[in-house]
């Protein structure tokens, strides 16, 4: 399916793994020219290499922090003009209520909230006076369906979300959408820090921990990444402009509710 992207820049928030580098290759596979983000360069220069071998798209890298100001500033210079922005960060890990102090709450909203807020903030304006423009939000299944341990997580990306939700209604008038994708069980690197988790906690194997981890969904397997980009990509399609503000659940079925 040609999704009408050929040609088009898009710039992919933490990319050099997981998720991240998913919808980088797929949009590459479309022939965008694409934007890939780290912290680290050496990951992030070994997955640009990669992708354009596989992909033969022109691929730019940025080394640089989203939580920071400088960092955003740095991505936003390399890459102006994107026809679309994927937001991605890493989450916070789980805990409990009494983990959190008031540090623990401002990292999680600068990393999951105001990162992809000030980004699209920097984009949009240039993405409605072209007239085309999509935006990704990478999210969680936490926003919909919360569990406490996620708390720091869903507080966040739940504010990311209503924040889309509210700017979507007013740019799509000039073909410009903003969506979200909720990924659950994944089989990332975020993941794998799960299941090592649950290793520790039990006394179990890996293969026992990662099997435990997917008997949750009903679909009894992790997701595979390139579902995960696809998905993106078609949110970013030329004739996908009439879908906007909304969330779409990556889950293996786990989510339980009608609407």
């Amino acid at each position: 399916m040609d999704l009408k992207i050929r040609g088009r820049r898009a710039l992919v928030c933490a990319s050099s793994q997981g998720l991240g580098l998913a919808c980088a290759q797929a949009l590459a596979a479309e022939g965008c020219e694409v934007w890939l983000n780290a912290r680290r360069s050496g990951p992030l220069e070994e997955a640009a290499a990669a992708l354009r071998a596989s992909s033969g798209a022109p691929v730019h890298t940025v080394a640089a922090d989203l939580n920071t100001e400088a960092g955003r500033a740095a991505l936003l210079a390399a890459c102006p003009e994107p026809d679309i922005l994927v937001n991605n960060n890493a989450g916070p890990p789980p805990g409990t209520l009494a983990d959190w102090d008031h540090a623990a709450w401002l990292g999680a909203l600068e990393a999951n909230l105001i990162a992809g807020v000030l980004l699209i903030r920097g984009v949009l304006p240039g993405m409605r006076a072209r007239r085309f423009g999509r935006i990704v939000n990478i999210t969680s299944a936490m926003v919909k369906t919360p569990h406490a341990a996620m708390g720091l997580s869903t507080a966040a990306r739940a504010g990311l979300t209503a924040v889309s939700k509210a700017l979507a209604r007013e740019a799509v008038v000039d073909n410009v959408t903003i969506n979200q994708l909720l990924p659950e069980r994944f089989d990332t690197p975020r993941q794998e820090f799960m299941a090592r988790r649950l290793m520790a906690e039990h006394g179990i194997t890996r293969d026992e921990a990662r099997q435990r981890i997917a008997d949750t969904l009903p679909a009894r397997r992790f997701g595979r990444p390139e579902e995960f980009g696809l998905a993106c990509a078609f949110l970013c399609g030329a004739d996908a402009g009439f879908i906007t503000g909304q969330n779409l659940q990556l889950d293996g079925g786990a989510y339980a509710g009608l609407v």
